[in-house]
């Protein structure tokens, strides 16, 4: 192993503020971030830290990050995992890879969630998504899909209440792109 890839970027303002942020890739599968604001304004300082576990086996990831946030006076702790299974499955006689992503994340401020993504086909993905806040008792569960047509890219997605979002884009050319969307409550 050679020496960890580290990068530094900060700024100082006029006004004595100072932003910064660090990156350092400790291994191949083992990343630390760091972003900090930091002014002499009470009480407007923040700061986040990260950590990545790439790769723990083949198919799953973990992460966790620190917050401070000092405008709204809060500081958090939360854990993250991912497990992604790429597998092939028979289906009405056709071959299909089947691309499986499940998420999970635990916060200190009362967060739950908890995604899961199954790619279909090569043009159609589904997905289904839960948050649950267990300091306000908030719930909320949805599904969506994701459908690549020949011209554009239609989104969509039903909540638990009763929201439904639809999306659809349009690549017109390189630097244009149409956007057509609709939320129904």
């Amino acid at each position: 192993m050679g020496f960890p890839q580290l990068m530094l970027i900060g700024r100082v303002l006029t006004d004595g503020r100072l932003n910064a942020r660090v990156k350092w890739d400790l291994t191949d599968n083992l990343t630390v971030k760091a972003n900090a604001h930091l002014t002499n304004e009470p009480h407007m300082s923040h700061g986040m830290f990260n950590f990545d576990y790439k790769s723990v086996t083949p198919h799953l990831s973990l992460g966790g990050e620190v917050f401070w946030a000092g405008q709204h006076r809060k500081s958090g702790i939360g854990y993250a995992g991912r497990y992604e299974a790429d597998k092939m499955v028979l289906v009405a006689g056709l071959s299909i890879r089947c691309l499986q992503v499940a998420i999970g994340q635990v916060a200190s401020t009362g967060m739950v969630a908890l995604s899961y993504v199954q790619k279909v086909s090569k043009k159609v993905s589904l997905a289904s998504d839960f948050m649950y806040n267990y300091m306000s008792k908030d719930v909320t569960a949805s599904v969506g899909y994701d459908y690549i047509l020949r011209q554009c890219h239609l989104r969509g997605k039903i909540d638990s209440n009763g929201c439904t979002i639809a999306f659809l884009e349009e690549r017109l050319n390189m630097d244009l792109n149409f956007i057509l969307s609709a939320e129904v409550r």
